[in-house]
């Protein structure tokens, strides 16, 4: 593991059990983050790519590991720099599950993307919190 020049960390908690917060967010079709439109290049899995498409701007990722139900490490390389975002799903009973996601930029261009990287302090929050929202309102309309 290269040393991160920064790193940032982020829970919330979904009324959901977590194998369904689970394929709810390993489901492509529910990322939704606009103005972001992401593309999968085949199913939730290690070696799997992903493309963020942004106003005049493409970012390419890979999934990198993936524990089944549980984990997955995603990994972006942006200028000479490694952006690595790591989900966990925590079961913290039958029906609610804690999400984290940890963000860290590390490598040799790391420390020139660092005041750009914390734009994610703000966003990241929100978008959880959206995500967690999601989720519940799925699992209230399927009638669970």
């Amino acid at each position: 593991m290269r040393e991160a020049s920064w790193e940032f960390v982020h829970a919330v908690e979904c009324e959901a059990p977590r194998e369904f917060a689970w394929a709810y967010w390993t489901n492509a079709e529910n990322w939704d983050d606009p103005p972001a439109r992401f593309e999968f290049d085949g199913p939730f899995a290690v070696g799997t790519r992903l493309k963020t498409i942004l106003p005049g701007q493409e970012l390419e990722s890979v999934i990198r590991e993936v524990v089944e139900g549980r984990s997955a490490r995603i990994e972006m390389d942006v200028m000479s720099a490694l952006v690595a975002f790591c989900w966990d799903f925590e079961e913290l009973d039958r029906r609610r599950t804690k999400i984290t996601q940890r963000i860290s930029l590390s490598g040799a261009g790391a420390e020139a993307l660092v005041e750009q990287a914390k734009t994610l302090e703000q966003s990241v929050p929100q978008g959880m919190q959206r995500l967690a929202g999601n989720i519940e309102w799925n699992l209230a309309g399927k009638g669970r």
